[in-house]
């Protein structure tokens, strides 16, 4: 078995990649220095090369607010690079599985999304992953689209590095309070994928960690954990500004992995404690001059 991942050097192939070796299953791990996915001979030629089994496509363009002023840019990695990707897979009949995302939908209401769910997207950045999940449908019977939400890992950017270094300088921050999904740890999300490809109950799922937070829940949890003292105070989207509209509603259902016998994630609070933990361990507080007070 030889499974190909893009996106090795963001949160969640470099999860993806570590899963997959401690089971024992070859990996073929590939960022943009070995594979520009919006080179369609790029990417046959990289992917025929490696020979897999199954393609897991983790990289994506992911910069929100700079998608706004960038549509082209965001279109080719978000919609072109999955249809190459795609395209390369049908030839050589093997399965995709491609990670899509919450902005998907409009973030209307307070229900939990189901997968089968009209897709309204209201960004650049949530229109061009639905294009991106639209391609695969329409190349491939063999496919995985799985929605994630509100990721972070040991491995690069996301939204508890960025509280945590705040506190280097800062003794008060401003959070949303007005939007809601589920923090999800990219070393769980990993498992499920990797359970998941491994099988052939192909279609639409959504996969987070259990519980529904704020921003706002989310940082207070994040700091307090951390042992960091901080003023957070609670805003809304609209006093916080941000140049693409974010959802307001961001809870994923996801009773259809329990319907095809994978199993639900730990809660967030339990992932952001391991998290933590994950960081100290890896020594990112005293390289980062981080102070705690416990």
């Amino acid at each position: 078995m030889k499974i190909f991942v893009t996106g090795v050097r963001g949160q969640l192939g470099h999860d993806v990649v570590k899963e997959l070796e401690k089971r024992g299953i070859e990996a073929v791990g590939v960022d943009i220095q070995e594979m520009d996915i919006t080179d369609g001979g790029s990417v046959e030629k990289v992917i025929k090369a490696a020979a897999p089994d199954k393609v897991i496509h983790c990289a994506a363009y992911t910069a929100v607010d700079a998608a706004e002023d960038n549509e082209e840019a965001c279109r080719k990695v978000n919609a072109d690079g999955p249809r190459n990707i795609a395209r390369v897979c049908r030839e050589l009949d093997i399965p995709m599985l491609y990670i899509s995302s919450d902005y998907v939908f409009d973030g209307k209401g307070s229900a939990g999304w189901k997968p089968d769910d009209v897709c309204n997207p209201q960004s650049v950045y949530g229109l061009t992953k639905y294009e991106g999940e639209l391609a695969v449908k329409e190349l491939l019977d063999k496919y995985f689209i799985v929605r994630i939400t509100w990721t972070f890992g040991v491995n690069g950017k996301n939204f508890v590095k960025t509280m945590l270094n705040l506190s280097k300088n800062h003794d008060t921050i401003r959070v949303v309070n007005d939007q809601f999904g589920s923090p999800s740890y990219t070393y769980d999300l990993a498992k499920l994928l990797v359970d998941m490809v491994l099988t052939d109950r192909y279609g639409i799922y959504h996969a987070t960690n259990e519980g529904i937070a704020s921003w706002y829940d989310f940082a207070c949890a994040i700091f307090r954990e951390a042992g960091i003292e901080m003023n957070v105070v609670p805003v809304t989207t609209e006093e916080y500004g941000a140049k693409a509209k974010r959802p307001a509603n961001s809870r994923m259902d996801k009773e259809k992995l329990v319907e095809n016998g994978f199993h639900r994630l730990p809660t967030w609070q339990d992932a952001l404690a391991r998290y933590i933990k994950a960081l100290q361990e890896a020594g990112f507080f005293e390289e980062a001059g981080i102070a705690r007070q416990s």
